[in-house]
């Protein structure tokens, strides 16, 4: 059962998050680590929710949405409704980045018109 489980530096190291990260998913509830006196260590239930949140994050979403849609397995609602709660708050995600994307191209073409006639004084 040792070698299914990783301490705190080794949790750190495999997903590159500082002792401070690491420290405040536990903190909020996140991240459940078994304790042995003052150790903690991270089992297969750890790394999987450690990669749903790093992977979460990546995606925009914030800490809070991640612990309610993670809390939905542990109510027993099962993959099914953490799925449904997925698409839809994906949809929901997926419309906010479109939008910043058509937001940041107009930019950039504001600013190389700038640019451009800057060029041409």
């Amino acid at each position: 059962m040792a070698e299914d489980r990783l301490n705190f530096k080794e949790m750190c190291a495999r997903f590159e998050v500082t002792p401070r990260t690491l420290r405040h998913y536990e903190y909020i509830e996140l991240l459940s680590p078994e304790r042995e006196g003052r150790a903690r260590f991270y089992g297969p239930r750890e790394v999987a929710r450690m990669t749903l949140i790093l992977r979460g994050r990546r995606f925009g979403f914030s800490l809070e949405e991640i612990r309610q849609w993670l809390e939905i397995y542990d109510r027993g609602e099962g993959w099914e409704g953490q799925r449904d709660v997925w698409i839809a708050k994906a949809d929901r995600q997926l419309e906010e980045l479109n939008a910043r994307r058509a937001e940041l191209d107009e930019i950039i073409s504001e600013l190389k018109s700038l640019r451009d006639a800057s060029v041409s004084i």
